[in-house]
């Protein structure tokens, strides 16, 4: 595979990426000169002899390139002298590995380099050693440790960051499956920790790396339409530039602003491209002119200005200076058009912006006026608590890898409440989520929610700029529905929903997690009797910090243990230790079961093949159902549901003749089988909305038999579709998804 460009597709006046060095090999005379060449006061003494202490730690071992293994810490910490890190946070960047991979332990490092580097090398060091059960988990453990580091010392993962940074610059030496597995997780894990410290340079380069090797197609198509009008694209921002430098020399500033042009990563493009299914010509950001002023005031006279020489597109003006985003963030950005009608971005910001921006969290030890004070660091770091917390009510260690996935998205919108403050969210977070958000009590007595005045329903999705106001009712006992699990987007919310189950219902948890639990082992047809469960389930047990069954059951009626999650591992443990009989048995039949007058037998007529029958158009039963059969003269059994209404027509009539024709029935266990049924979906008319329901059908494996979509007076759009299921669980998990689609108002299943 070839190996992928380091620079992030940048006008080179731009930026130089972060770490990158001349072609050949950085050695340690090469830093030295780097380091003499700042103005900032290092310990050079000290670096060398961390230096010097990695070389010998490491001699004799290489790299998957071939290439002695010294390089790589090398090159950690020239990352982190670019980003302008202090000595120790050097030093640790040339020591990182040696108390992992070598025989030196942290008191050789705590003696020789002190408590603060011994701390930070501590940080960083992975759990290789602790008892683990698979590869997600020992990822998961080392996350959590490295972010309890963190929120002790932020340098911590900055040195992680530039150790990813450079592992994934020379991730073509390793076999293809460990490329995949290491890129996704920096796409999930690092890059998302990079864009909440601020730190653009590194945060985009990770993406831009990972998205490589998780979809080189994908990644290559975009760099050749990028390098097809590469002398078109500079030229256009030339010109733009000159046109800006021009008028603004007429104006009176303190200091000349600083004009720069740069394109969009390949990363941004593609999700605007692929997951936001929009053309080329619609991104009106992949063209971005930065203008740097002296002073806010000036920030706000150069948007005045560049209004008046391009005309400006509605609806795509933030300000972001006012309202920062949750990483601290500020900057004007406005889209306008040009002379040859070519949409491109104005981002306008004072020099401090600039830097924070640049390098986030890191500007505080690169420039003295970056971060200024101890309260700002702490308001940059509190996301890293809410993390953290997140995860202490869950039962699974792995739930901190995906808080980091959803709670740090790039993507964040920022809501106003009443009162006028700004509260940032991630995309598609709802009224409960900023309930919780607000305070954990008004998240628990939330009823309702009002945006910009109107009602809304607490499954309402959030977007930037909209004022909420959350309804509470005063009952002292009243407190959250389970059915919140499904609907909040941050993972701050579901800890606190959890938490106030795991304290307030600890019975009703395990009467809740025991059926549901028994509901998937019959689903999966794991037949156990209840005295072997706790022999079959001991690893799960130490996996979820649980002491008994009680304990596991009320985790799983709370929510911190996930049955769909744990449910294939079970049923890989028990076919290989029970064998598996799921191919002996038959498709799927309804069993019919008659019960004499006397109701003291029951005859069970199992898979005889002379029974005919069918199911009912009029209500089309699935397996999961409550059924029941009506017998006809020369056609079999009809199978209905038993909410059916014409099943429920015949019991409200109560014609004993025609009673008699109606047969208790259910399903047999096996439920390979797939049986159709329809489902309907409204949702607001829009490009792109039946894509994103057949992409979902397709992506969960469902068989589409037919499909129609129409659009209904009111505006909205209606969806339907005839599909093969297993069965109801199968159908409710699929229009669970379903309703998560932007726009949707409801999804049901069809009646006929």
């Amino acid at each position: 595979m070839a190996q992928v460009k380091k620079q992030n597709n940048y006008n080179s006046e731009w930026r130089t990426p972060v770490g990158q060095t001349t072609e050949k090999e950085l050695t340690i005379a090469d830093m030295v000169k780097k380091i003499l060449a700042t103005d900032k006061q290092y310990d050079l003494s000290k670096i060398l002899s961390a230096y010097q202490l990695a070389e010998k730690a490491h001699g004799g071992q290489v790299r998957s390139s071939g290439e002695p293994y010294i390089i790589h810490p090398l090159a950690v910490a020239d990352i982190l002298l670019d980003l302008g890190m202090d000595t120790d946070t050097i030093c640790v960047g040339l020591l990182h590995d040696v108390v992992e991979d070598t025989d030196y332990t942290l008191d050789d490092i705590r003696k020789k380099f002190g408590q603060d580097v011994a701390v930070l090398v501590d940080g960083v060091t992975k759990l290789n050693k602790i008892p683990i059960f698979d590869k997600e988990q020992q990822q998961a453990s080392n996350v959590r440790k490295i972010l309890l580091a963190m929120s002790y010392d932020i340098r911590v993962m900055i040195i992680k960051l530039a150790d990813r940074l450079h592992n994934m610059r020379t991730l073509q030496f390793l076999p293809p499956e460990k490329q995949r597995r290491i890129a996704l997780e920096t796409m999930n894990v690092y890059a998302p920790i990079a864009h909440r410290l601020g730190i653009r340079t590194v945060k985009e380069e990770l993406e831009d790396l990972s998205f490589y090797y998780l979809d080189s197609y994908a990644y290559s198509e975009i760099e050749h339409i990028m390098e097809i009008k590469k002398d078109e694209r500079e030229a256009f921002i030339d010109s733009i530039k000159k046109q800006i430098r021009d008028r603004l020399t007429q104006e009176h500033f303190l200091k000349e602003p600083i004009i720069e042009g740069r394109v969009k990563s390949i990363y941004g493009i593609y999700k605007k491209v692929y997951v936001g299914h929009k053309s080329m010509d619609e991104i009106y950001d992949k063209y971005a002119v930065r203008v740097i002023a002296s002073t806010v005031a000036e920030c706000y006279m150069v948007l005045g200005i560049v209004h008046d020489m391009f005309r400006p597109l509605p609806n795509r003006f933030k300000d972001y200076i006012s309202t920062p985003k949750s990483n601290m963030y500020q900057s004007l950005h406005t889209t306008v058009l040009g002379q040859e009608s070519i949409p491109f971005e104005i981002q306008i910001r004072t020099w401090d912006m600039h830097v924070s921006a640049e390098y986030g969290i890191a500007a505080h030890w690169k420039y003295k006026e970056g971060i200024q004070g101890k309260d700002k660091m702490e308001e940059r770091l509190v996301w890293i608590r809410r993390v953290i917390e997140s995860q202490q009510t869950s039962d699974d260690v792995e739930e901190i890898v995906r808080a980091i996935k959803n709670d740090l998205s790039p993507e964040d919108i920022v809501v106003i409440t009443p009162r006028g403050n700004s509260i940032s969210l991630p995309d598609g977070a709802t009224v409960i989520d900023f309930a919780y958000r607000i305070h954990t009590e008004i998240g628990h007595k939330t009823v309702g929610g009002k945006v910009d005045g109107k009602l809304v329903p607490l499954d309402y999705q959030l977007h930037t700029g909209e004022i909420c106001e959350i309804l509470t009712s005063k009952d002292p006992n009243k407190g959250p529905n389970r059915a919140w699990l499904g609907i909040v987007k941050t993972n701050e919310a579901k800890s606190k929903i959890r938490s106030w189950f795991k304290k307030e219902c600890r019975e009703e948890n395990i009467i809740t997690g025991k059926a549901n639990f028994k509901q998937e082992l019959k689903r999966t047809h794991i037949r156990l009797p209840e005295s072997d469960w706790e022999a079959f389930l001991a690893d799960d047990l130490k996996r979820h910090n649980c002491t008994t069954l009680d304990d596991f059951f009320a985790s799983i009626g709370y929510g911190g243990t996930s049955l769909s999650k744990i449910m294939p591992r079970l049923k890989e443990r028990y076919v290989k230790e029970y064998g598996n009989d799921d191919e002996e048995e038959s498709p799927i039949v309804p069993v019919i079961t008659q019960i004499p007058d006397n109701q003291k037998g029951r005859i069970v007529l199992d898979k005889i093949d002379d029974c005919v029958f069918k199911f009912a158009q009029c209500c089309n039963p699935l397996p999961g159902d409550d059924i029941v059969g009506f017998v006809t003269r020369g056609h079999g059994i009809s199978v209905h549901t038993q909410s059916c209404v014409n099943y429920q027509a015949a019991r409200k009539r109560n014609d004993l003749e025609e009673m008699a024709h109606w047969l208790p029935v259910q399903w047999t266990n096996h439920t390979s089988s797939l049986i159709p049924t329809g489902i309907e979906v409204v949702a607001v008319d829009r490009v792109g909305l039946v894509f994103d329901i057949t992409k979902i059908l397709s992506e969960s494996h469902i068989q589409i038999l037919h499909s129609a979509s129409r659009n209904l007076k009111n505006g909205n759009a209606i969806f339907e579709a005839s599909v093969q299921v297993t069965g109801t669980d199968e159908l409710k998990s699929i229009m669970d998804k379903l309703r998560k689609i932007r726009g949707v108002i409801s999804v049901d299943r069809a009646k006929k």
